[in-house]
């Protein structure tokens, strides 16, 4: 090229070099300080989307971990009050036996009775237990529930045994007879609405004239149709309920559903002519367990805990009623089980059993959830730092190779700003012409 002095091309030239190594610099300098490769969607655009799309599901699956762990903490507030129950029905078991022995006098049992009334009361505190103002184990949050009726089925009776048996020709699942004389008597006791009823008949009679009997005193406490088969009744599902080996047993009834109707505890005894017990015809007469819990027609009241970071993925947490009414300890007007009789202690122990029963069912299902949730916390855990390692591969610079590059764009760009001060001289040199 000529000796010019309009257009200096050379200046041009590192001048356009200089500002490269000045956007270059620029952006190393970025990456250094943020510790990032990629800052913005021009550096990497698909990148870009990538790990923000990332970044969004991290922080959900951190919030999905923290409502987890809120639940786990909500889970221990009502394991801790459903806990407390079941050691207060250990007591009260005590007590129910304590006031059966006619060791006591009944100054005695009316002191026992105020404890347990006491105790009943607690039960009822220990059910409006509360978390974040939530009540829990009241019944409030149980889920769809359509109305049960208490079901007690015997499955220690020999399978062909039906409600017109009579109690003297009764034998056990083996085939064994019972040694139940035609001339001792039969006694039932059970507990409705915090009331104990009993009545008796003769062993020549069957559980359905005992039964008929104890709906006369009782304003028909039970259905008078006893099943036989393996048909026990329906679950709160409306599924219907069956024997564990799908073998014929005894169950007897409620005559009505719900909470209201339900039958706490029945006792049947038999005792000969002398009045002594007969030991082991009890045994297995008097093994009646509780195959339905009576329920109150509920719709879904269930608390949904949100467990994941795409809609629906929850688990669903219904408590049952874990107040002294649903345990079958007091009536709907607050009328306790009583125990002022060594007949009506008696009674109180099989209702006792069943109480128990239902408190641990409630307890073992909380259990079970926590566990789930403990699961569901360490699985949101392990994903959040997959998805993080993912992320900070597209997105996290190296920062020794982004320091190598600032140290090589630092030098470059000083070499362009030296060269352009030597290109903006070479004009200079056209003057000496002019001369």
């Amino acid at each position: 090229m000529g000796m010019v002095v309009k257009n200096n091309m050379s200046a041009i030239s590192t001048l356009n070099t200089l500002n490269k190594n000045a956007s270059a610099l620029s952006k190393s300098l970025q990456k250094v300080s943020s510790g990032m490769k990629i800052n913005g969607a021009a550096d990497d655009a698909s990148g870009y989307a990538i790990s923000e799309r990332m970044r969004v599901q991290i922080r959900g699956l951190d919030q999905a971990n923290s409502n987890t762990q809120n639940g786990s903490s909500m889970m221990k507030v009502a394991e801790g009050a459903v806990s407390s129950t079941v050691d207060i029905l250990k007591t009260l078991k005590e007590k129910v036996i304590s006031a059966a022995n006619d060791t006591n006098t009944d100054s005695d049992r009316a002191t026992i009775q105020k404890e347990l009334d006491q105790s009943i009361d607690q039960i009822n505190d220990n059910a409006n237990v509360t978390y974040n103002g939530k009540l829990l184990v009241d019944g409030s949050h149980n889920s769809e529930v359509k109305a049960t009726t208490t079901a007690m089925t015997n499955e220690s009776l020999a399978t062909d045994t039906t409600g017109t048996t009579k109690f003297c020709e009764m034998k056990d699942r083996n085939g064994n007879s019972l040694n139940i004389n035609s001339m001792d008597k039969v006694t039932i006791s059970f507990v409705k609405e915090g009331k104990t009823y009993t009545t008796s008949v003769s062993a020549t009679n069957n559980l359905s004239e005992l039964i008929t009997k104890a709906n006369n005193q009782s304003s028909k406490a039970f259905s008078t149709t006893i099943g036989t088969g393996s048909y026990i009744g329906k679950d709160v599902a409306g599924d219907t309920v069956a024997t564990a080996d799908q073998k014929q047993a005894l169950t007897i009834s409620a005559g009505g559903t719900g909470v209201a109707n339900q039958i706490s505890g029945i006792t049947i005894s038999v005792t000969n002519t002398k009045g002594a017990v007969q030991k082991s015809a009890n045994a297995v007469l008097d093994n009646f367990s509780e195959s339905v819990r009576a329920q109150n027609k509920s719709t879904d009241n269930s608390m949904v805990l949100q467990v994941g970071t795409k809609a629906n993925q929850s688990i669903k947490v219904g408590l049952t009623d874990m107040r002294a009414e649903a345990l079958g300890l007091q009536s709907s007007s607050g009328a306790n089980i009583q125990i002022g009789t060594q007949a009506q202690a008696n009674a109180a122990i099989n209702v006792l059993d069943n109480a128990v029963q239902k408190a641990l069912d409630q307890q073992t299902t909380i259990g079970s959830i926590e566990s789930r949730l403990e699961y569901t916390s360490a699985n949101l855990t392990t994903a959040s730092e997959n998805v993080q390692s993912s992320e900070s591969t597209i997105r996290d610079a190296n920062m020794a190779k982004e320091m190598t590059e600032y140290t090589k764009n630092n030098v470059l760009m000083q070499a362009a700003q030296s060269m352009l001060a030597q290109a903006n001289q070479s004009s200079s040199s056209v003057l000496s012409l002019l001369q």
